[in-house]
């Protein structure tokens, strides 16, 4: 039977979690803070753990590396509400093997847990389609912007600071959200 730990600070979330995927096969346990999950990971030994990013006054992917020491074969599935390319990168290159924007429907966290079994074996098309598409440095710009802005709590100044722009500036381009063809 796998076994999947859920770390998730949203409780109600977790519990949700929890059940849905204990009717697809998983022992699941649920953990919210980030201090205790280290612990449960040990004495619970799961095949497979989903991570929410923000856990109250912790970050997600501070858990990712001492997770993945502790637990080298475990599948690590990063779950966040601030999605953006910038973080997705970060939770991969420290050792994630997932990564999905909340809010996540059931088949599309089962098919990223599942996919830990299978290797991954995309048919040529698949690539193609992939790169066909160069990404918009419009919108990774943005989204570079959103997440500097959700981790300063919303304070527009503060971000303009750290991104070495005029406050008006960042205001004018939190306004401009491209879009995938927007060049």
């Amino acid at each position: 039977m796998n076994k999947l730990l859920i770390i998730e600070d949203d409780t109600a979330l977790a519990a949700i979690l929890s059940r849905r995927l204990a009717r697809h096969g998983f022992e699941c346990k649920t953990c919210d803070n980030a201090s205790d999950s280290l612990l449960m990971a040990r004495q619970f030994m799961p095949t497979h753990i989903v991570l929410d990013m923000k856990l109250a006054q912790s970050n997600g992917l501070s858990l990712i590396k001492p997770l993945r020491l502790q637990l080298p074969h475990v599948y690590m599935v990063l779950l966040t509400g601030f999605a953006s390319i910038a973080t997705a990168v970060e939770a991969i290159r420290l050792g994630a093997d997932n990564y999905l924007a909340k809010p996540v429907d059931t088949q599309t966290l089962l098919n990223a847990l599942h996919s830990s079994s299978t290797t991954f074996s995309a048919e040529p098309d698949e690539f193609e389609a992939i790169t066909e598409q160069p990404l918009n440095p419009k919108r990774l710009e943005w989204e570079h912007i959103q997440q500097v802005l959700a981790n300063n709590n919303g304070n527009v100044s503060e971000t303009a600071r750290q991104l070495g722009m005029h406050r008006r500036t960042l205001q004018r381009k939190l306004l401009k959200k491209p879009t995938a063809d927007n060049r």
